[in-house]
């Protein structure tokens, strides 16, 4: 159990481990389990709500910010300030097109520089208040996309605002990670997180894309996996039929599971929040052998990956 469970009363852990969290489920009993490369199709179906979709629906006089003040605007990420049962919110997300049309306007939902550094701003603008991948193209290197991404985790580790993050659909690589670093990291049932696609990893463990659905199980990328490995603290259940089957639904689930995680968070004093921050981060990954467990002999990382 972490502090920021102790500090604000999450104490009766269920069956997988995970403790129970207003506004969102964490007993994997409740939920339907697909097989990891269903959850990926349903992931990437164009239907899904998008940010905007989310946004409009959840937030009250959402004002969308432009530019990062040194390059340009990037439309792929959507930064702004709203109201939240009529307190102010900075609201960020990456944002895909439902056509093709909008998709290269969007650049597919791939964040450029800018677009990191247009959404450091408006976080910046938090502290103020009361209260899919990145882009690969070599235009982005030269612009410091790696720099934009590493400037976003360290700004957000010290952020003096509470961060709730909401994965969608597809979070991926550095570019979302640049996004996601939050006191509290909520997916929705059929999103998927990880550090690269099933495609990309594929290509690379076996030289082709014929085995993505075997690195996407390989990945642990689904909300149950994400859940039972700690990188997730809980999981939104979508309507029956998916949340590209009823945006509005899927909207009042979430603005039920941000509003309860924001007025836990609150409670807790910024520099406690801070270091609970760090702490979520730094324990992800940790694993402890069994006392007197022998030594199993040491194996190329992508082999215990794949249990082979």
């Amino acid at each position: 159990m972490s502090m920021l469970d102790r500090v604000t009363g999450r104490t009766s852990p269920n069956g997988n481990g995970a403790a129970p969290l207003e506004g969102v489920l964490t007993d994997l009993s409740q939920l339907r389990r697909r097989t990891p490369w269903e959850t990926v199709q349903l992931a990437r179906n164009v239907k899904r709500p998008h940010a905007l979709d989310v946004i409009n629906r959840v937030f009250t006089n959402f004002q969308e910010l432009h530019g990062d003040r040194q390059f340009r605007d990037d439309p792929a990420i959507v930064a702004g300030i709203g109201l939240l049962d009529g307190k102010p919110v900075a609201v960020i997300g990456q944002q895909k097109g439902s056509t093709t049309e909008e998709n290269i306007e969007r650049n597919f939902g791939m964040a450029h520089p800018e677009g990191y550094r247009k959404a450091l701003r408006v976080m910046q603008l938090a502290e103020k208040f009361d209260t899919s991948g990145a882009y690969p193209g070599p235009e982005a290197e030269e612009r410091g996309q790696h720099e934009a991404i590493a400037r976003n985790v360290l700004e957000m580790t010290r952020l003096r605002a509470p961060i709730v993050v909401i994965i969608l659909g597809e979070g991926g690589s550095g570019g979302a990670l640049a996004l996601a670093i939050g006191d509290v990291v909520i997916a929705l049932e059929n999103a998927i997180y990880s550090v690269i696609s099933p495609e990309g990893a594929a290509a690379i463990l076996w030289r082709t894309n014929a085995e993505a659905e075997r690195a996407a199980t390989a990945l642990k990328l689904t909300s149950f996996d994400l859940l039972q490995l700690g990188v997730i603290d809980g999981i939104i259940a979508e309507p029956p039929d998916g949340a590209q089957a009823d945006h509005e639904e899927t909207a009042k689930r979430i603005a039920e599971g941000i509003r309860a995680q924001l007025e836990r968070l609150t409670r807790v004093p910024i520099d406690d929040l801070l270091a609970l921050r760090y702490e979520r981060f730094r324990k992800i990954g940790v694993h402890q052998e069994p006392e007197g467990a022998a030594t199993p002999p040491k194996r190329p990382w992508w082999r215990r990956a794949l249990g082979r």
